[in-house]
């Protein structure tokens, strides 16, 4: 079963403990610019932190403009080969996440490879931002979110025909027979 790393914004307190995990477990070093996950700030308010990672996807735009054909999507992940990237960074450009860095001490791209299937982000994240879970259980929240949205509803205004019409939901301990 495939698997995904998965964000949970809400959760994430800007330890970063994730970039430095990451740093350590790749280059060596305490470095969270060497990190192939970042965590954002947004600020004024509300304040949103996120960490950014390849989401591994599944027609990946990174390796449809690697000249090299550096990048390649194998059991699920999208691996640099090393050997074969000739650092252009045009897969940086390309990543409509922002999830591939580069850093000035490193001739090629820095990208996530899930640490050989368990990341090393998801080990250490101690409040549980990042998870790794099944493909098939993505967007799972959102759809449960959509339907408790529904049970805060006393109403909804639709127009049929031309006509306004209500349609009322019964308040829960006040419905009438």
């Amino acid at each position: 079963m495939s698997k995904k790393l998965t964000v949970i914004p809400e959760q994430c307190s800007d330890c970063r403990i994730c970039e430095l995990v990451c740093a350590i477990k790749h280059f060596g070093v305490n470095n969270p610019k060497k990190a192939a996950i970042r965590v954002i700030n947004a600020y004024p308010h509300p304040v949103l932190r996120m960490p950014v990672v390849c989401g591994q996807c599944k027609v990946p735009a990174c390796a449809q403009v690697c000249p090299t054909d550096a990048l390649r999507r194998v059991d699920g992940i999208v691996r640099l080969d090393e050997e074969a990237c000739i650092s252009c960074f045009k897969c940086i450009e390309a990543c409509p996440f922002g999830a591939i860095y580069a850093h000035e001490d490193c001739d090629l791209p820095i990208k996530c490879d899930m640490c050989g299937g368990e990341p090393e982000c998801v080990k250490y994240c101690p409040l549980g931002a990042l998870r790794l879970i099944p493909e098939h259980a993505l967007g799972e929240t959102k759809r449960l979110n959509n339907i408790l949205s529904y049970t805060q509803m006393r109403e909804i205004e639709f127009y049929e025909k031309g006509e306004k019409k209500t349609i009322r939901y019964a308040e829960i301990g006040k419905e009438e027979l």
